[in-house]
Order: C-alpha cells, then sequence, then structure tokens
C-alpha cells in the first residue's frame, strides 16, 4: 500500500522544504522497519516548484498473521483469509500506524532545522489509489471536506471488465488544500484511514483514547462526524467510545472558551476599553491629573483584601485564566496554597507560562497547582479549601446552567469563603464608548443590575447555608453604583446544600 504527499512552491519558497518537514532527505531512498513490515520513502520528483514524497508500506503477511493469535478461527475461511485479503494494498490502520512511525516528528509539527516551516500552511495533495470506504465515497467527503480539504473519491470498479458487476467498497482519493498545515494533514490521515476501514489490524486498548484526542486536537471536538469518528476509531468498544466522548465534549468547552479567552481570564486584559473608559470617567469627576489604577487591578485588589479578612490560607481561583490572580496571590506567603481552575486547556498553558511554572523554585512551586475543570460539574478534588474566588466568571454561562455551579461550588465544594465579581450593568451608561444596549464584552451572556445580582446571590446564601455581604469596586456612582460588584459569602452552616 503506498500514499504520496505533494506540495507546490516558488524559488523563495521552495517545494523541497517538504523535506524538512518530513525530516527524509528528497536525494535520499529510505526503509524503515515497523510493526507490520518495511516502510520505503522515496521522492519521485523534488525541485523547487513541485515536490512529492511517497510512502510505502510492504506488509509481511505472514509476521501479521503470526501476531493475530488464530483471531477470527471460527469462520470456515478464516485460515485462507488470513493469508489472501487486501492489507497489503488498501490504505488501513496499517498504514496509519506507519506514519505516525515514520513521520512522527512531522505529525507533531516538530522541525528544529527550520521551526518556521511546520506553523505555515501550504499547498498540499495526498492521493491514496485504494482507500477502503465503508460508506462509500460520501462518507469520505463527509469526513474530509469539513477540515478543509476538496475530495475526489472515485468508486473502484470490481472488475473493469465486467462494469455490471458494480463498484468495489474501495476509492481512489485525492484530497487537495491550501490551507492546512503539513502536521495538520497527517493528523487527519492517521485517524481517518482507520476510521473509513472500520477495522484496525491490533486490539485496541483504553490508551488509545489518548491517541486520538492527541491526533485530533483542534478538529475532532467540533467535527460534524465526531461520533461516528469516535465509535469506529476504537472499534466500536462502547465503553471506550463513551470515555472518550466525555473527553471530547470538555475539550469542545475549553476550545468554545478558547475563542474568547480574554474573556474567560476574569475579563482582565480583555477589556482594556472598559479599563481606560473608567479612567477617563475617574479622572474628570476628581480633577486630579494623577491617573487611577485600571479596573482590572481594582478588582484583583478587592479580592486579595477580602480574601485577607476572611483569614484564607488555602484558596481556589475558579476560571482562573490566563493566572493574574493566581499571581497575584503567589506574591503574599499568607496564601500557603493556591488552585487555579479552568475549562480551557490553551488558558492554563498561557497562565504556566505567565507564572514561569518550570523555572519557579521548589518551595514556590509547591504552593500553586493549575487544574483542568469544568465548574459545571461537581468536583472533588475542589474540597476543604479556605476560599474560593468567581471572579467575572458567571456572566460567561447561559442563565439554565447557573444551577450546575452554584452547586459545583456552594453545595459540594462549600469553602468558608466565596467571593464573587461581575459587572453592574447599570454602570455601563456611564461609558461613551459602549453603544447604549450593548454588554461589555461579545462573550457576556447577560449582566446583572445590582437588585439582581443581590436577588441571586441572596437566594444562593439561604440555600446552601451561607450569609452573603454586598462590597463596591471601582468608583461607586451614587446614581448608577460601582462598575463591578462583588458578593463576599460565609459560610455559617455545615450542613449539606438544602435542595433548591
Amino acid at each position: 500500500m503506498f500514499l504520496t504527499i505533494s506540495t507546490t512552491g516558488t524559488p523563495e519558497h521552495p517545494a523541497t522544504d517538504l523535506g524538512y518537514l518530513l525530516h527524509k532527505h528528497p536525494d535520499k531512498a529510505q526503509a524503515f522497519s515497523t510493526s507490520s513490515g518495511t516502510a520505503h520513502v522515496l521522492y519521485p520528483e523534488a525541485d523547487v516548484r513541485r515536490c512529492t514524497a511517497a510512502l510505502m508500506l510492504e506488509v509481511d503477511a505472514v509476521a501479521l498473521v503470526r501476531k493475530s493469535k488464530g483471531k477470527g478461527r471460527g469462520a470456515p475461511d478464516a485460515a485462507l483469509a488470513q493469508y489472501v485479503n487486501d492489507r497489503p494494498y488498501a490504505a488501513s490502520s496499517l498504514l496509519a500506524v506507519a506514519l505516525s512511525s515514520v513521520f512522527s516528528s512531522a505529525m507533531k509539527g516538530v522541525c528544529h532545522a527550520r521551526p518556521e516551516l511546520p506553523g505555515q500552511a501550504r499547498p498540499l495533495r495526498v492521493e491514496v489509489p485504494a482507500l477502503p470506504a465503508r460508506g462509500g465515497p460520501d462518507l469520505v467527503r463527509r469526513l474530509f471536506e469539513p477540515l478543509g480539504w476538496e475530495v475526489t473519491a472515485d468508486p473502484v470498479p470490481l472488475d473493469t471488465e465486467f462494469p455490471e458487476w458494480g463498484a468495489s467498497r474501495y476509492a481512489r482519493l485525492a484530497l487537495d488544500s491550501t490551507a492546512l498545515t503539513l502536521a495538520e494533514a497527517l493528523r487527519h490521515l492517521y485517524v481517518l484511514f482507520p476510521v473509513l476501514d472500520d477495522a484496525k489490524h491490533y486490539w485496541v486498548a483504553p490508551d488509545e483514547i489518548d491517541k486520538l484526542l492527541r491526533a485530533g486536537e483542534g478538529w475532532l471536538p467540533g467535527h460534524p462526524e465526531q461520533r461516528l469518528i469516535t465509535h469506529r476509531y476504537l472499534s466500536r468498544r462502547r465503553s471506550l467510545t463513551r470515555q472518550a466522548t466525555e473527553r471530547l465534549e470538555l475539550v469542545r468547552l475549553a476550545e468554545a472558551d478558547d475563542s474568547e479567552v480574554e474573556a474567560i481570564d476574569n475579563a482582565v486584559e480583555a477589556i482594556d476599553g472598559e479599563a481606560e473608559a473608567i479612567d477617563n470617567a475617574v479622572e474628570a469627576e476628581t480633577g486630579t491629573e494623577d491617573k487611577p489604577a485600571p479596573l482590572a487591578v481594582q478588582r484583583r485588589d478587592a479580592i486579595l483584601a477580602a480574601l485577607k479578612r476572611s483569614g484564607a490560607a488555602r484558596v481556589l481561583d475558579l476560571g482562573c485564566g490566563q493566572g493574574q490572580l493566581v499571581q497575584a496571590l503567589l506574591k503574599d506567603p499568607a496564601f500557603t496554597e493556591i488552585v487555579g481552575v479552568d475549562v480551557s486547556m490553551r488558558a492554563l498553558t498561557i497562565a504556566s507560562r505567565r507564572l514561569k511554572l518550570d523555572r519557579m523554585g521548589e518551595r514556590q512551586a509547591s504552593r500553586v497547582t493549575l487544574l483542568q475543570g469544568s465548574l459545571a460539574y461537581t468536583d472533588r478534588r475542589l474540597k476543604g479549601y479556605d476560599a474560593a474566588v468567581l471572579s467575572e466568571v458567571v456572566e460567561h454561562l447561559d442563565l439554565p446552567r447557573l444551577p450546575a455551579l452554584e452547586y459545583a461550588v456552594f453545595g459540594s465544594a462549600r469553602p468558608r469563603t466565596v467571593l464573587v465579581t461581575t459587572p453592574n450593568v447599570e454602570y455601563n451608561v456611564r461609558w461613551e464608548s459602549l453603544p447604549a444596549g450593548h454588554v461589555r464584552h461579545g462573550d457576556h451572556r447577560f449582566e446583572w443590575t445590582r437588585a439582581e445580582f443581590r436577588t441571586w446571590a441572596g437566594a444562593v446564601a439561604e440555600r446552601h447555608g451561607y450569609t452573603v455581604a454586598f462590597e463596591p469596586v471601582g468608583p461607586d456612582d451614587p446614581e448608577v453604583g460601582p462598575p463591578t460588584q462583588m458578593a463576599v459569602f460565609t459560610l455559617t452552616s455545615p450542613k449539606e446544600a438544602k435542595a433548591a
């Protein structure tokens, strides 16, 4: 079986850059031993304008039979089928494994010699002469087209001498794209070849879920055929499919959040325009030349002061985003344990870099933990802390999801103190830059008045055994109140949460 990968180029960006990306020199023919046979890599053409790399896999059918350990002996023709089959000729999980083995660095997007290349989209054409397609050419298009490929899938006739016999289950595949990186293309092939074949040549263990999520990063969670892909890739094992689906849903939520990473990040850096407007408003009122601190800084200061008054030492930052509040907490030795929680892995990665966790001293690093988790679900890891902070988080949730967050924090985790900050929509009229009727950020699902926030907070406190007090954050306008409102919940009852 074989496939070819082609690209085009210019004198400034030669097509032979493909050799750097694949880590295989165009002037050489190379052979690699794999678990199913020998993989050969060669370049039928390689010049500035066009370069084609071919991967040919010579399958050792006898070795495969020995590894199968008698699988399928119940069928009458099993003995013959083990030796006479399409495995050496049609793209399948065998070719997918060869791709991941021979082009492992390319699939990861690693190129030490030319580090700028892996992130660049380039013209790509992938051709596979014999692709098993259980579902026909229509399924091939449904799987590849949402990923940005132009798909040509021509059915292969059973016999050209007898056209009346119709088409086989194989297709000649050609994929074209100008918007994908090579790493993305290889990951698509790695997952979708065995999906289309609807079979794997090896036993599917639970670690296949991790392989699927790694290869499917960035495209599988939102794919319209996600369930079919997951089910087939995991050889229709229901328990594994269920686990994978649950993990993909968390990733999907994270990716949805990533489109507004700054919004998730407690609206700290995302609303610089808001802070600028606050600065202008306060400066005009006071008539002073001193520029006040941005609202984001005032909000962090108010949170830190409230935490200090509560005596909290072990603190949860729920919806920690890129880690600004975690960073501020680390500067005060009174906070002995700080846990940042966010659904977005991208935001957590940025937080880790901001905090320089990889270079942090052992003692300081022992004080901080970053966890991925959704606030819509209970999480045993969050129990037993002195305080939890929900800073500019609730307004990013749809209202029907608030009860789930409420129970996860106040009913299950039950920290001694909970701080919740959220915008005060009444203050929006003070900002000339904000159009009437608009919320402060495109990802805000709602913004509460002071009365609405107090009603919600009071009901939450009553249901879960807390008292609640309210504090203004930012300039407290006598007519419309402060730009940010903060509720300080204090646990009074150790009993379990009452039914809502």
